[in-house]
């Protein structure tokens, strides 16, 4: 299965440098080009993109706002964001995640992680390393106490739908740990750990491993320890 990819990004020369990479992959095209949020989201549905290689600063409606109307529409429920950002971590980021987005990456990042970081959010993965979670953390301290007012007591209170070996495994998501790493800390396969994850993103309604670790932090299952 070709992955169909739309690039969102203000600057043209950016766009055409992703489209001859990405177009140079046999298992992957690129559909469409938007220059701002509202034109990403209108491309993505009329050309049925599975990922969205989103910048956040743009004209007009920005990515974020455009994120949020993709997560948002039910049409698009398959469809995956990855935002491009110049910094890794930057004040958007989580909100990005908040939007629906599955991860993000830098822009100066390697071609080969750019086209691995498509294939990964195609399947259905985050984008989430354990040093991004790592600023992503740093983020939700800088914000402040999620129970300040961030906490989402809906999500707490599905928490309680969680067995005690999905809330283990939500714990070493959250610490941007992949499958295999959880598989090893706790003991078991690896296909194990995805049926608890795919479990737990059921009953928490996230629509990905990048939302279940923001549910983690905001819910208050999980708190950003300080170094």
């Amino acid at each position: 299965m070709t992955i169909r990819v739309l690039l969102a990004d203000d600057q043209a020369l950016l766009r055409s440098a992703f489209r001859v990479l990405v177009d140079s992959e046999p298992d992957m095209e690129v559909v469409g080009e938007a220059s701002d949020g509202a034109e990403a989201v209108r491309l993505t549905k009329e050309q049925r993109a599975d990922v969205v290689l989103m910048d956040i600063r743009m004209p007009g409606t920005d990515g974020l706002a455009a994120t949020r109307m993709i997560s948002a529409d039910p049409a698009l429920a398959g469809v995956r964001v990855v935002i491009l950002t110049t910094f890794e971590v930057d004040d958007y980021v989580v909100q990005s995640l908040r939007a629906g987005a599955s991860g993000f990456l830098g822009k100066g990042s390697e071609p080969e992680e750019l086209l691995s970081a498509i294939r990964i959010a195609a399947g259905g993965q985050a984008l989430l390393s354990p040093a991004a979670t790592t600023g992503l953390i740093a983020r939700f301290l800088a914000q402040g106490d999620p129970s300040d007012g961030d906490r989402d007591p809906a999500r707490g209170e599905r928490l309680d739908s969680l067995t005690v070996r999905e809330r283990e495994v939500l714990v070493q998501v959250a610490g941007g740990h992949s499958n295999d790493e959880i598989a090893e800390r706790l003991e078991v396969s690896p296909l194990t750990v995805k049926t608890h994850v795919n479990r737990a993103m059921a009953k928490l309604g996230a629509r990905d491993r990048a939302q279940l670790v923001v549910i983690a932090y905001e819910s208050g299952l999980v708190r950003p320890r300080v170094e």
